[in-house]
């Protein structure tokens, strides 16, 4: 079915914002800094060895919603000024790779009232069309809920790894994504050209940008104080910091072997989705690459944020001590925790044991990796962090 519609949907740039305007009414995308960055990205998925017609199809429905919210957001800072002088109180952050209890943790503090998190509708459709504005029950709702069907479908081992629902509480790396400018597209395929791209620039402006989103968003569906996860996050600590400078940051530590062949088995998973053979243990060597220079900027620049403003969890202590480490938490926040809070956590902790979906399993073999040689390449990370 996928495939079928692939003659109506061109990795093009002029038809992406045509197609977005026609289905917005919309014209105005924003800062047009942002169309060298689609240019170089769409450059890049066209290179993509065995890109099938699906996967074209799949890559053009996100372009499309990326473009869409920029005109939507550009729409309500137009027609709400206002927005821009709202304030974001310190956001609390959770940075760490990918299976080291960020989901995790993310979820168990957004189960309280005490944070503003987005479900995972509201992070691809942040904002509503002016048309379905104030609609009740929400139209962005029952579009995820399609997609999520389509996802579980044809990824049916999806959640044993990353599991996915129209409420789950998602990370603002989806929002990044609308200025053009997120280590989210890298883990979408394999694209070397964006990836160089995206590391020689200064992430500065696109986590401003990232702020005006986050205050359009409070402005439209409330929230006093943002809780924020990503592992982009683990390179860009001074971004943050020179962004978010009075942000309350938890990173997050865990063996970085077996949470690289995870991520791994994810990314390659996925990979199904748009081409025709996954090429794995290419996909494998560059992700380690890019994982060993993730954990280098962090330990050259993990003490950028000072212990006033930041706490270190590794993964044994958090998984022994649930309640115990959301209560730390709160402390550096600042926030009490209430009967109503540890209620909220506790009643969350009972319906998502870990492991309750099941598991998968990997070894650095099956990638072509091997172990000897991540372990040594992830040492300074472990000494600094785990040792």
């Amino acid at each position: 079915m996928m495939s079928s519609m692939a003659p109506l949907c061109p990795l093009d740039a002029d038809a992406l914002h045509a197609r977005a305007s026609a289905d917005t009414g919309l014209h105005d995308f924003g800062p047009d800094d942002y169309r060298e960055r689609l240019a170089v990205y769409l450059a890049a998925l066209r290179e993509i060895d065995g890109l099938h017609e699906a996967g074209v199809v799949n890559f053009y429905g996100q372009l499309l919603q990326l473009l869409k919210n920029r005109l939507l957001l550009a729409d309500l800072l137009r027609r709400h000024p206002e927005i821009d002088g709202l304030a974001l109180q310190s956001p609390v952050v959770i940075a760490g790779l990918p299976r080291t209890g960020t989901t995790h943790l993310h979820n168990l503090l957004a189960a309280a009232p005490t944070f503003r998190t987005m479900p995972y509708w509201e992070s691809v459709e942040p904002f509503p069309l002016p048309s379905e504005q104030g609609t009740e029950p929400d139209p962005r709702r029952a579009r995820m809920d399609v997609a999520v069907g389509v996802i579980n479908t044809v990824m049916p081992h999806l959640a044993l790894m990353h599991e996915m629902t129209t409420d789950h509480v998602h990370e603002e790396i989806q929002l990044l994504a609308n200025d053009f400018s997120t280590m989210l597209f890298e883990t979408l395929a394999e694209v070397p050209r964006w990836r160089e791209y995206y590391r020689v620039h200064d992430q500065t402006p696109h986590y401003r940008y990232l702020a005006t989103q986050l205050k359009a968003m409070q402005f439209l569906r409330g929230g006093r104080r943002w809780l924020l996860k990503s592992p982009q996050h683990l390179e860009q600590v001074p971004v943050l910091d020179r962004v978010f400078g009075d942000s309350i940051v938890v990173f997050t530590h865990r063996d970085p072997v077996p949470v690289a062949l995870s991520m791994i088995a994810m990314i390659t998973y996925s990979a199904r989705m748009h081409r025709t053979s996954v090429p794995v243990e290419r996909i494998a060597a560059s992700w380690v690459d890019r994982l060993e220079g993730m954990l280098t900027a962090l330990v050259r620049d993990r003490d950028t944020i000072g212990p006033q403003r930041s706490i270190d969890v590794r993964f044994d202590d958090f998984i022994a001590d649930e309640l115990g480490v959301a209560e730390r938490v709160y402390a550096l926040a600042g926030e009490p925790f209430t009967e109503q809070a540890r209620t909220a956590i506790t009643g969350y902790l009972g319906g998502h044991r870990r492991g309750r979906l099941g598991n998968v399993e990997t070894s650095a073999e099956m990638f072509g990796l091997s172990e000897r040689d991540l372990r040594a390449r992830f040492a300074p990370y472990v000494e600094r962090f785990l040792a």
